[in-house]
């Protein structure tokens, strides 16, 4: 009798403390890709596809809560508790400027020519910062001309196209900004607090995680905005992500067990897949949907084959269960 390969993640060691976000870059003319990884360490983690260590980006002062890779992966940005955001140079891994903020920063977003930055976290206050000018003051997106934006901390800002800011807050509520008047578009609210927000890049949604429910909606804001599609599942998912090519599946952490779970669109749970010692704060897709990573309060990144067994990146040669 034989068996389907069984899942083995790689272990991509290097945090000394719990990871908190991650990120991958999109898929570079060369057909790879990179990964940018948070902690509470305060070090940002760069790798490479195949999760090969490239380096570690050395300023921060507190936990690093998000960090983003430019379209291109030259430049990275990060938010912390140390009441900056940066922006790095992936090739040199200098800090090319800090932000100053006045308390923790929790989410970063670079816009696609990496001109501009947008920043949120438990100010409740969006900034919208130029790269261009680094030490001019910062717009603030706000619905009634004052500063804040949400309220209560903001856990996630992404950048939509152009001239479209997301942003997503424990106040339940997800917000449409158009980042050429800083202006609400729309918005809606959840009935509980949002715990995480991701931007599907090549499907043109948000992966969107708030109490037991995950919610995939369109990431541009249009006249009748709302998820397109919402499951609850039997726990409360500390984060989601789909895959980017085949959409029939999602992957979720769990901040309640140390799993990291594969459900299809109907919300029916696939897998379950064990090998972190701690709750799973953060889960990725790859761009290409080849594998997915996991990082989890045991201070390890563990990459996953979406098809195990297939020879890819370091699991070339390999073979998994039998």
């Amino acid at each position: 009798m034989s068996f389907p390969p069984k899942s083995t993640p790689l272990v991509a060691p290097g945090h000394t403390r719990p990871v908190t976000h991650l990120s991958f870059s999109p898929l570079q003319d060369d057909g790879t890709y990179l990964l940018i990884s948070s902690c509470k360490d305060g070090n940002p983690m760069l790798r490479e596809w195949t999760g090969d260590w490239i380096g570690t980006f050395l300023g921060h002062k507190g936990a690093v809560w998000s960090t983003k890779l430019s379209l291109d992966a030259s430049r990275a940005a990060s938010a912390s508790a140390d009441f900056t955001a940066k922006i790095w140079d992936t090739y040199s891994g200098n800090p090319l400027h800090s932000f100053p903020h006045n308390h923790i920063v929790r989410s970063v977003a670079l816009s696609p020519s990496a001109s501009h930055l947008l920043t949120g976290g438990q100010e409740k206050k969006v900034r919208i910062f130029d790269l261009n000018r680094p030490d001019a003051d910062p717009d603030f997106l706000s619905e009634t001309g004052g500063a804040l934006s949400h309220e209560a901390t903001v856990k996630s800002v992404v950048w939509v196209g152009d001239f479209t800011g997301v942003t997503a807050g424990e106040d339940g509520l997800i917000k449409w900004w158009d980042l050429r008047t800083r202006t609400l578009a729309t918005s809606i609210t959840f009935p509980n607090p949002i715990t995480s927000m991701e931007l599907s890049r090549q499907t043109g949604r948000l992966v969107v995680t708030s109490g037991n429910a995950v919610a995939f909606m369109h990431a541009l804001p249009s006249n009748n905005a709302g998820p397109s599609h919402t499951l609850t599942l039997p726990y409360s998912p500390s984060s989601a992500s789909i895959h980017p090519i085949l959409q029939d599946r999602f992957v979720t952490g769990n901040q309640g067990d140390e799993w990291v779970r594969i459900h299809g669109m109907d919300g029916e749970e696939r897998e379950v897949l064990k090998g972190h010692h701690g709750p799973v704060h953060c889960v990725e897709f790859s761009p290409d949907g080849e594998m997915y990573a996991s990082g989890s309060e045991d201070g390890t990144i563990r990459l996953w084959q979406t098809t195990p067994g297939k020879s890819y990146g370091l699991w070339q040669g390999q073979t998994n269960g039998g």
